[in-house]
């Protein structure tokens, strides 16, 4: 389970008030679409959930692990991609993957193996070869999205993690997650494609202004007002309040 309970962040001294007393729950199991518009505070909830930043109040908790207490047993649970993929522009995919294997400690034999997998995945067998600073801005999140992976981690936390992908990565990514949800696991993404958040999630949280506005399943979402209601039409009346 993932656990955010009254998470709070402020930035110049207090005077901008970036996530304010935010509480979710995400239960194994679960898509779970973190959905706002910018500068409500999606990011830097992300990056606290991380352990990138730190609350000014509230915790975060992975399965049974304080992010402030336990942090190097929490993050080993956890697959990252931030809002932008920023490699080590002078190191070959192939030397940045095995980098980030060799921080979690996985074993020759697994990493072969996920490795091959991913990398067929997001078509980049060939493109390992090559130094990341040649790499255009899909094949440089297909790299994040694989180093993200390459552990197995238990939680995905994933920012903004379709920009850049081609629609048959794409499509093959979020079949990726339904079957990492499907095998009691966690996925927790923000996006700015309302459409794919509909049709993906198995609950969306929608925060604006630092602040939760709404969290449900669509059909709880839908329930102030007509059943056909899209997502968009949700957050727009929402986030516009």
């Amino acid at each position: 389970m993932l656990v955010l309970e009254n998470l709070s962040k402020s930035y110049q001294k207090g005077a901008v008030k970036a996530v304010d007393a935010l509480n979710l729950t995400v239960k194994p199991g679960e898509i779970f679409g973190f959905l706002g518009p910018n500068g409500a505070g999606k990011t830097t909830t992300i990056k606290m959930l991380v352990g990138l930043l730190k609350p000014d109040n509230g915790r975060v908790l992975i399965k049974d692990y304080d992010m402030a207490k336990d942090d190097l047993a929490a993050k080993r649970l956890i697959g990252y991609v931030p809002d932008e993929p920023n490699l080590y522009d002078r190191l070959t995919g192939w030397e940045y993957l095995n980098f980030i294997a060799d921080v979690f400690g996985v074993g020759e034999a697994d990493r072969r193996r996920r490795l091959e997998e991913l990398l067929s995945l997001f078509e980049l067998e060939n493109a390992v070869k090559d130094l990341t600073q040649s790499y255009s801005y899909g094949m440089k999140q297909k790299l994040a999205l694989t180093a993200a992976l390459v552990h197995a981690p238990d939680f995905w936390v994933l920012d903004e993690p379709m920009t850049g992908l081609d629609p048959k990565s794409s499509h093959l990514f979020k079949e990726l997650m339904r079957k990492h949800c499907d095998e009691g696991k966690i996925v927790f993404f923000s996006t700015h494609i309302l459409e794919v958040a509909e049709r993906l999630c198995d609950r969306v949280a929608i925060i604006n202004g630092g602040k939760l506005v709404a969290c449900g399943t669509m059909d709880e979402l839908r329930s102030r007002g007509s059943e056909q209601e899209s997502l968009e039409s949700i957050f727009l009346e929402l986030t516009e309040k």
